[in-house]
């Protein structure tokens, strides 16, 4: 069954506004677990513009939850993830002036300094995953350096599907799901596990979710917006329930 991960990044950015103690992340993470999330993400930016340190640390010893932590691979990232060993870290590109994270990581550039990452964290325990535009080259350099799961940048579809009019036949974004799709079947094929995520919404989430053998969805900001309006876990209860029924209809087709 499809997986949803729920970022809880944007809940920080507003307490992060007043530099106060609310909202609390970790509430919003037992909140998302009760709406139906199957696991939780952070990133933790070396900027510190919205998770803290503090806020991971206490993720993970209150939640009784998936934890994935986005992490740019610097040393310091590593350490902090070899100590707290959430389920799985995502290796992400990370830009200082960049307001979310804008493409994938360019593992063919970089494959030798990434091999190392992903052993220091795989031989803590850890599930190591990155975050990669849909281009078949980056999916072998994820295996060639031992990367479990790929999460492909679902962001180009998801432009395409606002800027066609959410139109999910017209070509530019049948162009996009084309390319995940077909990044989907080699990460797959080549014995990893297919993720996606990035500007994921309630109005695009449904034809990702129908792609063959894709097993979680990692979707943030969507769900906090809708959570200003009807509440964390009643936005993550809508969201599972949109990407349960696009996968089962999937699998029946």
């Amino acid at each position: 069954m499809i997986e949803l991960g729920v970022n809880i990044d944007h809940v920080a950015t507003v307490r992060q506004a007043r530099r106060t103690y609310e909202p609390d992340p970790v509430w919003a993470a037992v909140e998302a677990h009760l709406g139906g999330a199957d696991g939780i993400t952070v990133h933790l930016r070396e900027d510190r513009r919205h998770i803290q340190d503090e806020d991971v640390r206490r993720l993970r010893e209150l939640t009784h939850i998936k934890l994935n932590l986005e992490m740019a691979p610097t040393p310091e990232m590593v350490e902090i993830a070899r100590r707290i060993r959430p389920e799985m870290a995502m290796l992400v590109p990370e830009g200082r002036q960049e307001i979310t994270t804008e493409g994938g990581l360019d593992i063919v550039a970089q494959e030798s300094k990434l091999r190392e990452t992903v052993a220091r964290l795989a031989d803590a325990g850890i599930v190591v995953s990155v975050f990669i535009d849909a281009d078949l080259r980056q999916v072998e350099a994820a295996k060639r350096i031992g990367a479990a799961v790929c999460e492909v940048h679902t962001g180009p579809y998801a432009h395409a599907f606002h800027s066609q009019g959410r139109d999910p036949e017209s070509p530019a974004v049948v162009k996009e799901l084309e390319a995940l799709r077909k990044a989907g079947e080699a990460i797959r094929d080549l014995g990893m596990r297919f993720n996606a995520g990035h500007a994921l919404n309630y109005f695009n989430v449904e034809p990702v979710a129908q792609l063959p053998g894709v097993r979680e969805l990692h979707i943030g900001h969507a769900i906090v917006s809708r959570a200003v309006f009807v509440g964390m876990r009643e936005a993550v209860r809508e969201m599972k329930a949109l990407i349960v029924a696009a996968s089962t209809l999937q699998r029946r087709s």
